[in-house]
C-alpha cells in the first residue's frame, strides 16, 4: 500500500464529523492493505506512529522537510508518489533506535532521505503524525468501529481483544490477518490475560452522591476510598527466566516504570504466589499516614508541574506505598470475567498475612446508606478525595468507563486538554496565565473548547507552565501560545451553564486548576458529554 492512500483516506476522515462515515472510511483502507500493513496503517490513522517515541523534535522535522521541499522547487519537478507503507515504517524503526554519538546527524539524514522521496501531501502527513498533531478525528473508538467493520467479527470480541492486549495496532493485525469473519473470530477469542502483558485499567464514571451511586447500583456494593494517588497495575510471574522481569509494573497509560518503583517491586515479590496480576493506587504519605500532595507522589513518575524533576536525588527519597483493591490473575487463573465479589475473596486471601494486609484497599462491604456515607466522611477525613462505589457483581471491564464503579466527590473536578495560554498581566506579566480548556470530543474530532481559566495558580505553577509551554507550542500568537493538545490539566468548577460562544455550546462556571496530571493522555480526558451532563 502507497503512503498517497494513507493520506487521502487521513483527508477525508479530517473532513467528516460524522463518526460512522470516518470509521467506515478507515474500514476501507484496513481491507485494502495487506496483512503486514494493517498493524502499520492502524496506527497511522489511530494519530501515532508505531514506534510512539522517536527522539525527534518539531522543529528538527519542520526543517528537513522545508529542506526537501525548497531542493524539490530548485529541480521543478516531483516523481509521482512512490513510498509505501512499509518502507516508511521501516524508516521510522531506524529513527527510534538510533542512538549514541552522532545520532542527531544520522537521524537528520533519515529525515532527509524519508522528506526527499515524499510528495508535499505526504511531507505534510508526516510531520503532523511524527509530532502528535494528527487531528483527523479517528481517535481509537473510530479506528475500533472500523476494524470490526473490516473484519467482520462481533464488535465485543474486537474490543475485548483489545482492552487485553493494550495495543490497537495488534488488535487489528488479528482481526485481518485471516481475510474472513470466521479466522477473525478465532484469532480475537483465542486472546487472553497474558501475565506480562498490560491490559487497560477499568475506569470509574463520575458519581453525584453516595445517596445517587446506591440508587443506581443496589445494596451490593463495596464502597472503597479513592485514593489521590497513581493508578498502578503489577505483574508477578516468578517463572520469568530473567529475574528482573519477574515483577513489572505500569501506570494508567500502560507506561511500564518497574525500574523507578523498587519498592512496589519488593512488596509484590513477597506475595505467596507463584504469578498474579493486581490492580492497584500507589501514593506518597507522611509520617502520620497521611497522603502527602499529588506532586510528590508523581515526582517519582516523572517531572511534575512546579515539583521535583525525574532526576532529582529528593525524589528517590519519596517513598510510594502501593494499596490494591482488585485482582485480574491469580496462579494460572484468569478472574477478568469473575464477579468483583470473587475477585475481592482472593485478593482478601492472598493479602491476609497481617505483613501483606497494609497493601489491601479498605473498603465497607453491602453498606447501608448510613455506613457508605460514614465510608464517604472517613475517606475525606484521611485526606482521600472522596469514595469509589463499586458493584459487587460487575466483570472487570479492562479500558472501559462504566457504570458499575461510580467515583464520589465533594465537588466537581474535570481533567480536561490545554489547548492555549495568553500572557498573564499585572503581576503576571511574563507569565503564561490564561489556559483554554478543552473537553474530548465523543466523536474522534479534536478537543472541544469549554472555557478558560487563570485560577488557582501558584507562583510555582506559572513558573512551570511559562518553561514547560514553549516545548508543546505549534504557533506563537502575540497574545501567547497554541499547544499541542497533549497536556491535561485537573480543574475544579461550581457547574456548567449553556453557551453560544463556545463550539460545544456549554461552558464552564468558575473553574479554578487544582493540579496538572502527567499520568493521563488527552485520550484519557473527559469529555464533551460529561461537562453537558453538570447543566
Amino acid at each position: 500500500m502507497l503512503l498517497a492512500e494513507v493520506v487521502a483516506a487521513s483527508a477525508d476522515v479530517a473532513a467528516t464529523r460524522s463518526r460512522s462515515a470516518k470509521a467506515a472510511r478507515v474500514a476501507q483502507v484496513l481491507r485494502a492493505a495487506a496483512p503486514a500493513e494493517v498493524p502499520v496503517v492502524t496506527s497511522w490513522l489511530a494519530g501515532e506512529p508505531r514506534q510512539r517515541k522517536l527522539g525527534v523534535g518539531w522543529r528538527t522535522l519542520a526543517g528537513r522537510r522545508q529542506a526537501a521541499r525548497e531542493a524539490a522547487a530548485a529541480e521543478q519537478e516531483r516523481s509521482a508518489p512512490g513510498l509505501h507503507v512499509l518502507a516508511v515504517d521501516e524508516a521510522l524503526d531506524r529513527l527510534a533506535t538510533t542512538s549514541g554519538p552522532g545520532s542527531a546527524a544520522r537521524r537528520e539524514a533519515l529525515l532527509d532521505q524519508l522528506f526527499a522521496a515524499a510528495d508535499d501531501d505526504e511531507g505534510a502527513f508526516l510531520v503532523r503524525l511524527l509530532t502528535g498533531e494528527l487531528r483527523q478525528g479517528a481517535l481509537e473508538g473510530v479506528v475500533l468501529d472500523a476494524v470490526v467493520a473490516a473484519s467482520g467479527a462481533p464488535a465485543a470480541l474486537v474490543r475485548r481483544a483489545a482492552m487485553l492486549t493494550g495495543s490497537l495496532p495488534a488488535t487489528a493485525g488479528a482481526a485481518l490477518a485471516g481475510g474472513s469473519p470466521e479466522a477473525a473470530v478465532a484469532a480475537l477469542s483465542a486472546v487472553g490475560l497474558e501475565v506480562g502483558r498490560p491490559v487497560h485499567p477499568m475506569l470509574a464514571s463520575p458519581g453525584g452522591s453516595v445517596a445517587d451511586a446506591l440508587a443506581d447500583l443496589g445494596a451490593d456494593v463495596v464502597v472503597e476510598p479513592k485514593l489521590d494517588g497513581a493508578r498502578i497495575q503489577v505483574h508477578l510471574d516468578r517463572t520469568a527466566p530473567d529475574p528482573s522481569r519477574r515483577v513489572r509494573v505500569w501506570t494508567r497509560t500502560l507506561r511500564e516504570i518497574t525500574d523507578g518503583v523498587p519498592e512496589i517491586a519488593a512488596a509484590a515479590l513477597a506475595l505467596p504466589c507463584r504469578s498474579a496480576v493486581l490492580d492497584g493506587e500507589t501514593l506518597a504519605l507522611d509520617d502520620d499516614g497521611r497522603p502527602r500532595r499529588f506532586q510528590d507522589t508523581m515526582s517519582r513518575f516523572g517531572s511534575a508541574p512546579g515539583t521535583l524533576d525525574d532526576d532529582d536525588d529528593d525524589a528517590s527519597r519519596v517513598l510510594l506505598s502501593p494499596f490494591f483493591f482488585d485482582l485480574l490473575h491469580l496462579d494460572g487463573c484468569d478472574l477478568l470475567d469473575e464477579p468483583l465479589e470473587a475477585r475481592l475473596a482472593a485478593l482478601d486471601g492472598l493479602l491476609a498475612a497481617p505483613e501483606h494486609a497494609p497493601l489491601r484497599m479498605p473498603g465497607a462491604r453491602r453498606p447501608d446508606p448510613g455506613a457508605a456515607q460514614a465510608a464517604l466522611a472517613a475517606a475525606l477525613a484521611a485526606g482521600h478525595e472522596g469514595v469509589v462505589v463499586k458493584e459487587l457483581a460487575s466483570s472487570y471491564a479492562a479500558g472501559r468507563r462504566g457504570r458499575a464503579w461510580q467515583k464520589v466527590k465533594p465537588v466537581h473536578t474535570l481533567d480536561l486538554v490545554v489547548l492555549a495560554a495568553e500572557w498573564g498581566s499585572g503581576r503576571r506579566t511574563g507569565s503564561l496565565s490564561n489556559i483554554h480548556l478543552g473537553a474530548r470530543d465523543p466523536d474522534g474530532g479534536p478537543p472541544v473548547m469549554v472555557g478558560k481559566t487563570f485560577k488557582g495558580m501558584t507562583d510555582e505553577l506559572l513558573a512551570w507552565q511559562t518553561a514547560t509551554f514553549g516545548q508543546h507550542a505549534v504557533a506563537e500568537p502575540r497574545w501567547g501560545v497554541v499547544l499541542r493538545p497533549e497536556l491535561v490539566v485537573e480543574v475544579a468548577l461550581d457547574g456548567a451553564q449553556r453557551s453560544s460562544r463556545y463550539p460545544g455550546g456549554v461552558a464552564l462556571r468558575f473553574a479554578r486548576v487544582l493540579r496538572y496530571r502527567p499520568d493521563k493522555t488527552a485520550a484519557d480526558a473527559d469529555d464533551l458529554d460529561a461537562v453537558r451532563a453538570l447543566l
